[in-house]
Parts: C-alpha cells; structure tokens; sequence
C-alpha cells in the first residue's frame, strides 16, 4: 500500500470511529456521567441512593421476575419450533418459522392490546361465540402473568432464531450413525443434538432475559393500570409526572436497567463462546417424522393459531364495531375507526405521517452511510472488527428507554451551532438513527465481505481514486443488502414505542405513542384500528423482504 494509500485509509478510518463514537459511545457516556456525577463530581452514595428506593427495589424485581420466567417459557415456545423447522420433515415448516418471526417484528405494545382485546370482558370475538367473561370482570391478562405470557411470545422468535443457528451445526453424520446403531430419532437428538446446542439454548435464554428487561410496551399496557411497574414503566411514570428535574434520578434507573442488559448480552457472548465450533456447515441433520408428520403439523399450526392467529383476529374484530359493547354482526360492522384514525382524527394522521418519515428518514440515512462505513470496517482486522462491532450493538442492545434517556441528557441542554434538539422531531430520528445501526450495518458488512479484493485492487490499479471505486464497485454489489437493511429498519422503527414514548413531544407523535394514548384513554377500537394498520404495514414489508431475499446474502433474513 502506497504512502497516500495508506494517509487516505487513516482519515476514513478516523471518520467511521467518530462515527461510531457520536452514534454509539458518546449517548452511552453521556447516561452514565449524569447518574454517577450528576453535579460534576462523582457522587456513588446518592447513586446508591437512588437506588435504594423502595419504588426502585420493587420495580427491579418485577423486572427480574418476569424477564426470567418470560425466557424460560419462551425457550419452551421456540425450541420446538426451531427443530420442527431445522431438523424434520413436518409440513409446511417454511411457513410456520416465517409466521413465528411475525411477533418479533410486530411492536409490544400491539400484541400487548390484541391479548387484552381477546381475553378481555368486552372481547368482541369472545363475545360472538358466547364465551366472552361477564362484565366487570378483571382482564386475566393484567399484571403479572399476562407479562410472562407475552414476553414468552414475543420472545420466541429469538430462541427460534439462535437455536436455528446451531442445530443447522449438528453433523448429519453423528445422526444416521446414531440411528443406523438402533437409536430412536428422539435419543439422538437428546444424545448427539441436545449436547451440540446446548450453548445456544443459554444464549437465546439470555437474549430472551435481555429483551424482556428492556420491554415497554407489554408491562405499559398490562402492568401500569394495575400499578405493577417494572423499571422501564417506572422511568416513564417518573419523567412523565415530575418532568427533566428528576432526571439524575431516572439516569441512575436507566444505568442499573442497561447493566441488567449487558449482563444478559454478556452472559450470552460467554454461552456462545463455549459453542463446538469444530463442527461446520454442511447438510444439516435431519429426521423423518414418518406416521407423526401431520399431528405434530396439526399441533403446530394449532399454537400458531393460539398465539397468532386469535389475538390478530380479536384485534380486528373490535376494530370493526363502534363501540365496547356492541356485538360484532352484519348491521353493526363499520369502518368508522379506520376512516377516523386514517382521515378525520388530526393527531392519529399526524402520528401515522410522523412515523413514516422518522422512520424512512432512519432509513434511508443508514441505508446510504453504512455502506462506505462497512467498506473501511473491511479492511480492520478481526479483533477490530469485533471490537467495533460490540461498541455498535451497544445502542440496540440495552433498552431503548435507557437510550432515550441517553438522548434527553445529551440534547436537553444547547449545543453549537444547532441548540436544543430536546422536544423536537430531530431528536427522534437521531434516536432511531443510534438504535438501529446495527440492523442496517450487519447485512451490508456481510456483503462487502464477499466482495473479492481483486475488483478493488484492479481499478486502483487502473487509476479510479478511493470514492469512485466505491461509487462502482462496493455500492452496486452493496445496494441489495443495503435496501433490506433499510427495510428492516424502517420496520423497527415505524410502529416502535420504547424510545418515542420519552422523546415526543406535540405535533411529533408516534404511531406507537398514539395507540398507548388512546387505550389508556378508553379509545380501544379505534387503537385497534392503528395496531391492525401497522400489522398491514409490516406484513407487506416482509413479503417485499421475502422476494428481494434470493438477491441478499444468506444469513440476511432469519426465515430464509
């Protein structure tokens, strides 16, 4: 590498740790100087303090509860599942995986409103097969348990997902020897698979725990009505109520909620370090269900039904009748909660447009900046790489109210040149753009990877400068799997909740904000007007996504 070769490489390097830096470590630093020294100077007593509070002790513990119990049952949700898909001949697997996904690209807060809508004593679906509880009966969902069972439901999709990841590892050849010694096909699999992916099991167990801890949406709408705050809530609850003055306070929360992430993500690193990498790739493991095939495709398609299918259709049911009460029949269907969150209502069209260029704007700022950002991660080396990697994840992996909170305290006060983004719509992006940086960098780091270095080093030959080989070479080859990690983005964004519920402010509503107000203000038909909106949304998203992913590099999309 020539002498002007390698200046040139040092300032991009230079230009994408700033990068990173501004979008990953400063928001971060930013939290943890405010709880530990909010007046300057370190003070850990009052740290302690602050934690130490009786409200603060019970809400970490609601916390821990129900993001453990959520991931044990979650891993008993989508381990099956995952070998189901990976490892059998049953039915129709492509579809069930590809529908198990849907919870986790759905936001919490609407799976949270179509349980509450199903099992709820006004339960227009219930109510039309005469099975709807009596009114003025609890809503089983509230509190506790309805946490655990949606975390459990939203989460599996993780435990699908990793433990796809490893028993795709498990050696067909260690299985038909296993079998063709006399083992049965469920000896194997506890015997030669079980012991493969066990690493896998406590990562998805801990990925799982971390996602939990950092949920808002689901203990927003099932716990806080019936005053059963974990520490999410509480932090909402307490900025709502008493505003910026407590915000040493609330960045003390946020510290000890994004520790209990990182310790989860950590714990996970750990598991999957343990992993036995010597066995690779190659045609997975698979077992004939023989005479078993369509009862267990039946079971499977019947606890679909269960945790997707019912919700969804209790959901669009009470969006179709005027109002809690009415019977869901030919003379009172109507499409009034739809014309009314869509058309008339001045702050539902507000948040749909809100959401849509927040989120596109996310997008699209991503989509084009991770591409020369991947092409100079490239060509660092592995442990940089990996380093970089970990400091990019940071954001998305601790909780988003723990990055909102990171945001207020880094834009509240004027900055130069721009002032105080606090209480406007910039903030919201600049929050979408830190979080979900990781989605749109790690499809097109995969594809740059695959890039050959011979294109770049023959047209550097030939005379093209730094910018016009990007602009040729790695941005064409890049594009596919710079689109789909726009897509995943604006998908995680558009309906998101977690971070828009601190940083919004009027006239800069969010869909997902919205929706929270409206069920809390009684409005839930035409909440569930907005949730089977979004539904819609990333259901035609996903699909565009399915076709556009034989042009992306595999890995790209976990259904595929």
């Amino acid at each position: 590498m020539s002498g002007r070769a390698t200046s040139g490489f040092r300032v991009s390097a230079l230009a994408v740790l700033l990068v990173i830096a501004l979008l990953s470590l400063l928001p971060m630093a930013r939290l943890v100087i405010a709880a530990v020294a909010p007046g300057g100077e370190l003070d850990f007593g009052a740290f302690a303090d602050r934690l130490a509070r009786p409200a603060a002790l019970r809400a970490m513990g609601h916390t821990l509860d129900t993001a453990f119990f959520g991931a044990v049952f979650a891993v008993c949700l989508g381990g099956p599942f995952a070998v189901a898909v990976t490892m059998t001949d049953l039915p129709g697997r492509k579809a069930l995986g590809f529908l198990l996904l849907l919870p986790l690209m759905i936001a919490p807060q609407v799976t949270a409103l179509s349980w509450l809508h199903l099992f709820g004593p006004s339960s227009t679906l219930l109510g039309m097969v005469g099975v709807a509880p009596p009114p003025g009966t609890p809503n089983p969902m509230l509190g506790r348990n309805g946490i655990i069972l949606l975390y459990a439901v939203q989460h599996a999709p993780i435990v699908f997902i990793t433990l796809r990841a490893g028993l795709s590892r498990v050696p067909r050849d260690l299985i038909e020897a296993a079998r063709a010694s006399g083992a049965t096909p469920l000896y194997a699999l506890r015997s030669i698979a079980l012991p493969v992916v066990r690493p896998y099991v406590v990562a998805a167990a801990a990925l799982a725990f971390v996602s939990g801890v950092g949920n808002f949406g689901i203990p927003a709408l099932l716990g806080m009505p019936v005053n059963y705050l974990t520490l999410p809530t509480l932090i909402y609850q307490d900025l709502s109520s008493f505003g910026p003055g407590v915000l040493p306070q609330i960045a003390a929360l946020s510290v000890l909620v994004g520790v209990l992430a990182l310790a989860g993500v950590a714990y996970q690193s750990l598991a999957l370090r343990g992993a036995p990498h010597r066995f690779t790739g190659g045609t997975p493991a698979r077992f004939e269900l023989g005479a078993w095939r369509l009862p267990l495709a039946g079971l499977a398609w019947l606890v679909i039904g269960a945790i997707l299918v019912l919700p969804a259709c209790a959901l669009l049911t009470t969006s179709l009748i005027p109002s809690f009460g009415v019977p869901l029949s030919l003379r009172t269907i109507t499409a009034s909660n739809y014309a009314e969150v869509l058309v008339r209502q001045a702050s539902t069209v507000r948040a749909f447009r809100n959401s849509a260029l927040f989120a596109g704007s996310a997008a699209l700022i991503l989509a084009i900046g991770v591409i020369p950002v991947s092409v100079v991660l490239d060509r660092f080396g592995r442990r940089w790489q990996r380093l970089l990697g970990g400091i990019v994840d940071l954001p998305y992996a601790v909780p988003g109210v723990v990055l909102a909170i990171a945001c207020i305290l880094l834009f509240l006060r004027p900055l130069p040149l721009i002032g105080s983004l606090y209480a406007t719509a910039s903030i919201i992006v600049i929050a979408y753009a830190m979080r979900f940086f990781t989605l749109a960098l790690k499809p097109v780091a995969t594809a740059v990877g695959q890039i050959s270095r011979d294109l770049d080093e023959a047209a550097a030959v030939s005379g093209a400068g730094p910018l016009r080989r990007l602009a040729t070479i790695a941005a064409p080859l890049a594009a596919p799997a710079a689109v789909a990690g726009g897509l995943l983005v604006f998908m995680g964004a558009f309906n998101e909740l977690t971070v828009s519920a601190l940083l919004w402010s009027s006239g800069n509503e969010t869909l997902g904000v919205v929706l929270f107000s409206l069920e809390e203000a009684g409005l839930g038909t035409q909440a569930s007007a907005i949730a089977v909106s979004t539904i819609a949304v990333v259901i035609a998203l996903l699909l565009v996504l399915d076709r556009f992913g034989r042009r992306l590099p595999a890995g790209v999309l976990p259904w595929r």
